[in-house]
């Protein structure tokens, strides 16, 4: 059957009505700050001791907006007799929030867990040209980084911890069956 004519009309008419017989709810923002979900994506923070200068959160930018700049440093040997080692230190790590889509591949790619999710959101600037944020500013929103959440109390023990603590288990096992040592304990 052919749907009547008007149809669509009426029925985007009735959500119009509705809609407007609500009461709205007004956010009072820049005087109350809105509640934001956990874990929300504001800003992109930096802990710059954990950056090795890899380079993967820059490889992998789709739209290249991280600029990193480090040296070589040679670092002397641990031990007598040992060679000397060399490290990378940074020196620029800067993220151009203007060319940046927040799809936080960087993120995912670190290796050893210097970038996170911030959840400050007002970094407006009045130049487009002041949005290229360099670390000392990354590093200020890193401690406005939320907690991970906690962990699922019923979920599975991590593959790892499960095979060391079974390697353990047999090793004991294996020493006490094998009974006293030769000191006789």
């Amino acid at each position: 059957m052919p749907p009547i004519p008007g149809s669509g009309l009426a029925k985007g008419l009735a959500v119009t009505l509705r809609t407007m017989t609500k009461r709205s709810v007004t956010a009072r923002y820049p005087d109350a700050q809105p509640e934001l979900p956990p874990r929300s994506r504001g800003v992109i923070a930096l802990f710059e001791e954990n950056c090795t200068v890899c380079m993967l959160c820059a490889r992998e930018c789709p739209d290249w907006c991280i600029y990193i700049d480090s040296h070589k440093e040679t670092v002397p040997p641990a031990a007598p007799g040992g060679r000397e080692r060399s490290r990378n230190v940074l020196d620029r790590f800067a993220i151009d929030f203007a060319l940046c889509m927040y799809c936080g591949i960087c993120i995912e790619v670190c290796p050893f867990d210097a970038l996170f999710w911030s959840p400050e959101f007002e970094y407006a600037e009045t130049d487009i040209l002041d949005l290229t944020h360099e670390r000392d500013k990354l590093r200020e929103w890193m401690w406005t980084v939320p907690a991970p959440p906690a962990l699922d109390p019923a979920a599975e023990e991590p593959k790892e911890l499960a095979a060391a603590r079974k390697a353990a288990e047999r090793a004991a096992a294996a020493n006490r069956a094998a009974g006293p040592g030769e000191d006789g304990t």
